[in-house]
């Protein structure tokens, strides 16, 4: 691995609760520029497709990391606990079976205003992906 080159990092972004998603979406972008970082963006309709489209992107080679975004707010069904868990499981999947680092920027929250004032957390799942990628370089050029 060479620990100059610019790291890359996959953006998966769900569309539902999308004003939400793009508050999300605008603060894992700063936090990107910041890092500077290179980046791809891909969206999909909700939370439980962002699992399948991570692992299409692990796929291809091209990234170091990973950083899922959505939100999932609590309603009047068990479909909350559906999607929490098995958004959470998808992620966790691709990240053992690929061995590339996925950050879980997924809120999952009783309620909009909940979600909202936890915006940030799109440039912390950025942080995490980073963070991650870094170790991982880390520890290949340390065991190579």
């Amino acid at each position: 691995m060479n620990p100059s080159r610019v790291l890359r990092i996959g953006v998966v972004h769900s569309r539902f609760n999308e004003a939400i998603c793009q508050e999300l979406l605008a603060s894992a972008r700063a936090e990107l520029a910041r890092a500077g970082a290179e980046a791809e963006f891909v969206s999909v309709a909700g939370a439980l497709e962002i699992p399948l489209a991570l692992q299409w992107m692990a796929q291809s080679g091209r990234f170091d990391a990973f950083a899922a975004i959505g939100a999932v707010i609590r309603g009047d069904s068990y479909h909350f606990e559906v999607v929490a868990n098995e958004s959470a499981r998808g992620i966790m999947d691709v990240a053992l079976e690929t061995g590339l680092p996925v950050a879980n920027g997924i809120l999952t929250t009783d309620t909009e205003e909940q979600a909202l004032e936890r915006s940030e957390k799109g440039a912390e799942a950025v942080r995490v992906a980073l963070e991650m990628a870094r170790l991982r370089r880390e520890l290949a050029d340390r065991w190579r």
